[in-house]
């Protein structure tokens, strides 16, 4: 069971795999991104913000899809780098059971909470209808999001990270395509944006799931093979499920800091929101490397090439944090273009807030670059406390900002939220990483 992660130069193969995943995670962005640019362009400003109010509560439902999946896929990487095929397909069974419990929670929980909580939120009344309507449509497709995202890193976890790359661009079309007919030619405003975003992320999980069953024998499972045992379910839960919660807090954070902001005015709102999106696209190849990280370690610590793990963390650090101060300083030179194409060239006050927010987080991208080789590197082992504990210290940090700083300085002072965020979530890191490549070093040696 060879992969480029466990051959040939470290850096190589982890820029090699992260790269269809960085084509996919930008993908992966435009499904809101187009949402976004389509809906403050032809709706409104308002609409716009009515979007945004809902970043929060999406990044806490999605988010914990994503970590919850990403933890699943960790174990089979590494039973894939034994060379243990029957393990690989009895994790992936087992993985498949375990969303689909959760899958069924999430989605009944977060239709019924989704307008308490936006009320609960403080969002205003001028966009509170519209939040709701978005909200509730992206709730009710969360079967789609929780199952292409468990069969994509179970793809990654074998080394192939082109497929899902594929289906996501496919989807993304789609998305494109029907976000104009139901928006601009429909006119069905926001609710045409949440289904576009649903309907892209259902088919691309149908595709993703076919190609699995033709094209991937180890994870091809025939009805009467998905099943478990608790044993099975134990071991997966225990990694898949405080990725998935660290989402989570991370995403409490971002809602309370939302609270905040829903004081500042729905202008303030839109700036945050379209900054907000032009700095996760920037941020996606640091993002990349990382989740590689996982990949890389969890593959390579069950073929047990300590020395290799050791070399490819040096090597993707020192690559992430060129690459961030590259990326920081291009973005504020040209923030205010790319503020505009959201939101035109008339809201002269909500460009040069954006641009505010951008010299102070695109300073600090060196951070978030750090965080993310070490905390993928982490889970990549099977380490859950450290990434977790990291989770709440970036939930603090988001509190007292929103609680203390916004109120204080404004929106300046919300800008300085991911910041200080990324910087507590390292602090907090640095020890586990510390003691792990330690370890590491012991076992090359013996």
């Amino acid at each position: 069971m060879d992969s480029i992660l466990t051959k040939g130069s470290p850096i190589k193969g982890i820029i090699l795999f992260s790269i269809p995943l960085l084509l996919g995670n930008i993908f992966q962005q435009i499904y809101t991104l187009s949402d976004t640019l389509i809906v403050g362009r032809v709706v409104g400003v308002k609409a716009l913000a009515a979007v945004g109010a809902t970043n929060g509560l999406t990044f806490l439902i999605i988010g914990f899809a994503q970590g919850m999946t990403t933890g699943l896929s960790i174990i089979t990487a590494q039973h894939y780098g034994a060379g243990d095929a029957k393990a690989v397909k009895q994790s992936f069974a087992t993985s498949i059971w375990i969303c689909g419990v959760f899958t069924f929670g999430l989605t009944l929980i977060s239709i019924l909470a989704a307008k308490p909580l936006l009320q609960a939120m403080q969002t205003p009344a001028n966009i509170i209808d519209g939040a709701t309507v978005f909200l509730t449509i992206i709730c009710a497709g969360l079967v789609a999001t929780m199952f292409f995202n468990l069969f994509s890193n179970m793809l990654r976890a074998l080394g192939n990270s082109r497929s899902p790359l594929v289906f996501l661009v496919i989807a993304c079309i789609i998305n494109v395509v029907l976000d104009i007919v139901l928006i601009v030619f429909l006119h069905m405003g926001i609710a045409g944006a949440g289904i576009a975003t649903v309907s892209a992320q259902l088919i691309s999980c149908f595709l993703c799931w076919f190609y699995i069953k033709a094209k991937v024998p180890v994870l091809s499972l025939e009805l009467s093979e998905i099943k478990t045992n608790m044993k099975l379910v134990r071991e997966q839960i225990r990694i898949g499920l405080p990725m998935g919660f660290q989402a989570s807090i991370i995403a409490i954070g971002a809602i309370i800091l939302q609270v905040s902001l829903n004081h500042l005015g729905s202008s303030a709102i839109a700036a945050y929101t379209a900054a907000g999106k032009v700095d996760q696209l920037a941020t996606q190849p640091m993002m990349s490397l990382g989740i590689t990280m996982a990949t890389f370690t969890a593959q390579n610590y069950g073929a047990r090439q300590y020395q290799r793990i050791l070399k490819g963390i040096k090597q993707t650090l020192i690559t992430s944090v060129s690459y961030s101060f590259i990326m920081g300083a291009l973005i504020i030179l040209n923030s205010r273009l790319l503020v505009n194409l959201f939101i035109g060239n008339s809201e002269t006050h909500i460009t040069n807030l954006a641009h505010e927010y951008f010299v102070i987080v695109s300073t600090s991208y060196f951070l978030l670059a750090i965080l993310f080789v070490i905390r993928y590197t982490l889970q990549g082992f099977g380490k859950s406390m450290a990434p977790t504990m990291a989770g709440v210290a970036e939930l603090i940090s988001r509190v007292l900002v929103g609680v203390f700083v916004v109120p204080a300085f404004g929106f300046l002072g919300a800008c300085t939220a991911n910041p200080l965020a990324w910087l507590g979530s390292n602090l907090v890191l640095i020890w586990s990483y510390v003691q792990v490549v330690r370890q590491l070093k012991k076992e090359t040696k013996a």
